[in-house]
């Protein structure tokens, strides 16, 4: 019989993996198990496409620590972690990949870390076992992100790892509309460590993040957690009018008339362009407070077994 306040959470966002489900959970019961039989597995269907929610009723039907979460379509990753941390009842949290790439295997490593004092260990990928092509975008993603962002992060570090529930409810209370697991963890603080984990190829199908995925997020993450996008083109406009005077100058002491008046148009035209991008950058932001004033809720639930919430 499940009980009511278990040890461990732990929480996996599912989208396209009818056919890991199953493994997921028999991996995650067998090394949990090692630590405490009084845990749960929240996973959460993020609107897949193919038969990922019947295998989660599946393993909720056989075993009632298994807690299914079915979302109202794809939010996606982050806000399906957000419905799972959400309905977490454990003391301690897992957040993990369903793919299998996070390996179950680790979480007793990351638990034994954390019973040192720490209220965050992070799982640190330090053999990475994806496509050199995936690598590529993912460095590429993070250091841009974090470079506009002002925020420093390990680009070997996603999701994967054991926070407290206080760490948890802290990051439950945050209201930001865009959500993004690993900024929010590091902007709340509490004493937090990395460990150096295995990293496993994964078991079935492809990434659902691509390029432009990619670029969308850290757009959405950069305009929520930094004003950097605007004081960029204000620098920017700053060097170009200075630049444009000095040319003009020039021209006026030391050219025909013609390159003057072509100067100038060319001038007009290239400051013409860089106000409609500031204006789009400014609606962006606009966009973004728009957004959050509206107050919708960041995710649905349409369907929940094996819920004590």
């Amino acid at each position: 019989m499940k009980a009511a306040k278990p040890l461990l959470s732990i929480v996996s966002p599912v989208y396209r993996a009818e056919k890991i489900v199953d493994l997921l959970v028999e991996r995650i019961t067998n090394e949990v198990n090692k630590i405490s039989e009084n845990f749960e597995i929240i996973l959460v269907e993020d609107g897949s496409p193919d038969n990922s929610w019947q295998a989660i009723e599946r393993n909720c039907q056989q075993d009632k620590r298994v807690v299914g979460i079915k979302l109202s379509r794809n939010f996606g990753q982050h806000y399906a972690i957000t419905a799972g941390i959400d309905h977490a009842q454990g003391e301690w949290v897992v957040v993990m990949d369903c793919d299998l790439q996070d390996r179950p295997e680790e979480i007793i490593n990351l638990y034994n870390k954390a019973q040192e004092g720490y209220d965050v260990v992070l799982a640190r990928r330090d053999k990475r076992r994806d496509s050199w092509l995936k690598r590529l975008f993912s460095w590429t993603f993070y250091k841009l992100l974090f470079y506009l962002s002002g925020i420093s992060h390990d680009t070997k570090v996603a999701n994967f790892g054991i926070y407290h529930i206080k760490v948890i409810r802290a990051i439950c209370q945050m209201q930001d509309h865009i959500k993004f697991l690993p900024t929010m963890v590091q902007w709340i603080g509490f004493r937090q460590i990395k460990l150096n984990i295995q990293h496993a190829e994964r078991k079935e199908g492809k990434t659902s993040y691509k390029p432009f995925h990619l670029f969308n997020l850290a757009l959405n993450i950069l305009l929520i957690n930094s004003n950097k996008l605007l004081t960029l083109i204000i620098y920017t406009g700053g060097i170009i009018t200075l630049g444009t005077a000095f040319y003009v100058i020039y021209e006026i002491l030391a050219a025909p008339k013609i390159l003057v008046l072509s100067g100038i148009l060319y001038s007009v035209w290239f400051l013409g362009g860089l106000i409609i991008m500031a204006i789009g950058v400014l609606g962006l932001y606009i966009g973004k407070i728009h957004n959050g004033v509206k107050k919708r809720p960041v995710y649905i639930v349409k369907e929940e077994l094996n819920s004590v919430r």
